[in-house]
């Protein structure tokens, strides 16, 4: 069955005259009389009782009317929500991220998205470390990923949206709580609480890096999935640790955060989609996220 003899169906039910009927639907009548009679020799019924004087629907017309509404107003959303989705205002996409280190920034992006587009869906993904959501929007696993430069993964395009900098974690009894700011040398004889090794954690990598650039290889005695937990463990007294800025809204009894002394270690953190992933939705979300998280004029 055709949609348009449905269409035709119902104008001539809502106007009981293929005259009015044919001119609504910008058609000559003898077409919209053979589509009528096409549907009627199709479901095996009449429909509408004609005279030179008056139409009528029959009780099987009657009876297909709601329906057939139903049916038009179906395909009508449909086609709607195809288009929206097109225009990227429908659709999902899947985002992967690691808890602390987007405690500001994704709030920011999901609110805007929602704000702007209520149909679109943001599927979070988290505890994803840098590295491994890097992987992820690589293979398609992931529509958007929170990462930290550098990238160099082949067909990923990135956009910064935050600079970071390694700070140093101690409980507030250690005596480098004491000082302003911390030498990385003088972390040198202490237990280090990070990331699991080989879990993808670009923190963890900064942390190694920063302590060989002292001259020493980081003692890790305790191992954490994320940075509350590590921090937890730091304000514990288990060990210290190298942190960034972007953490520091944790606040634990017994913990306190001091820069390190020295240049800088600056990360950026950036989002990352693959550059040929054609969603419309995606496309929407980048726009959304130029504006909600743009890049440091700084960098």
């Amino acid at each position: 069955m055709e949609l348009r003899y449905l269409t035709a169906f119902v104008a001539v039910a809502e106007e009981l005259h293929f005259g009015r009927a044919a001119k609504r639907l910008q058609m000559a009548q003898p077409p919209l009389s053979q589509q009528i009679r096409q549907l009627e020799r199709e479901l095996g019924v009449q429909l509408f009782e004609r005279n030179t004087r008056s139409v009528r629907l029959t009780s099987a017309g009657e009876s297909l009317l709601e329906p057939a509404r139903a049916v038009l107003e179906d395909v009508d959303t449909a086609v709607r929500a195809a288009k929206a989705a097109g225009r990227g205002e429908y659709g999902r996409v899947t985002v992967g991220f690691a808890g602390a280190s987007s405690h500001e920034s994704l709030p920011l992006l999901t609110r805007a998205v929602r704000a702007a587009h209520p149909g679109l869906e943001l599927v979070m993904r988290g505890q994803t470390y840098a590295n491994v959501a890097l992987a992820k929007v690589a293979d398609g696993s992931l529509d958007l990923g929170f990462v930290r430069l550098p990238v160099h993964q082949p067909g990923v395009s990135t956009r910064v949206i935050e600079v970071e900098e390694l700070i140093c974690a101690v409980p507030t009894d250690h005596p480098l709580a004491q000082q302003d700011r911390v030498a990385i040398e003088q972390l040198a004889d202490e237990p280090f609480v990070s990331f699991p090794a080989n879990a993808g954690s670009t923190l963890r990598d900064a942390l190694v890096k920063a302590c060989v650039s002292g001259g020493f290889n980081p003692r890790v005695v305790q191992e954490a999935p994320d940075s509350y937990t590590i921090l937890a463990l730091v304000a514990a007294g288990v060990g210290v640790t190298l942190t960034l800025t972007s953490c520091q809204h944790i606040q634990q009894t017994g913990l306190v955060y001091r820069p390190l002394a020295g240049k800088p270690t600056r990360l950026h953190a950036a989002l990352a989609w693959r550059t040929d992933n054609t969603s419309a939705a995606l496309r929407t979300v980048l726009e959304i996220a130029e504006e909600a998280l743009p890049t440091p004029t700084a960098l």
